[in-house]
C-alpha cells in the first residue's frame, strides 16, 4: 500500500493503491554470481595477526586533528605578523 500526490508544488488528497513487487529470483541470482569480491587494499593485521584497525584509525584521527590546530596556529601568527591582516584577529585572540 503506498500513497502519492501529482506535483509537488500542487498538494492534493491523497491516492491510495494497492501494489506487489514482483522478483525475478533467477536474474537476481544471475546478477549476484556475477558480482566479483573487492579488493583488499590495507590489511590491519599486526605480525601476531591482531586486527589493528580501530587503533589505526584513532591514531590517524590524533594524527589529523593535531596538523589541524598547528595549520591554525601557524595562520593565526602569519595574519598577526602581517600589518594588513592583523586587523581581522579580534584583541582577546591574540
Amino acid at each position: 500500500m503506498g500513497a502519492v500526490s501529482d506535483n509537488f508544488d500542487e498538494r492534493i488528497e491523497q491516492k491510495i493503491f494497492h501494489a506487489e513487487i514482483v522478483v525475478d529470483t533467477e536474474k537476481v541470482k544471475q546478477e549476484t554470481a556475477r558480482y566479483k569480491k573487492i579488493p583488499e587494499i590495507v590489511d590491519f593485521r599486526d605480525t601476531d595477526g591482531n586486527n589493528t584497525m580501530k587503533e589505526q584509525i584513532q591514531f590517524n584521527y590524533e594524527r589529523i586533528k593535531r596538523e589541524i590546530v598547528q595549520i591554525v596556529e601557524n595562520e593565526k601568527t602569519r595574519i598577526m605578523n602581517d600589518t594588513e591582516l592583523k586587523h581581522l584577529i579580534k584583541e582577546e585572540q591574540k
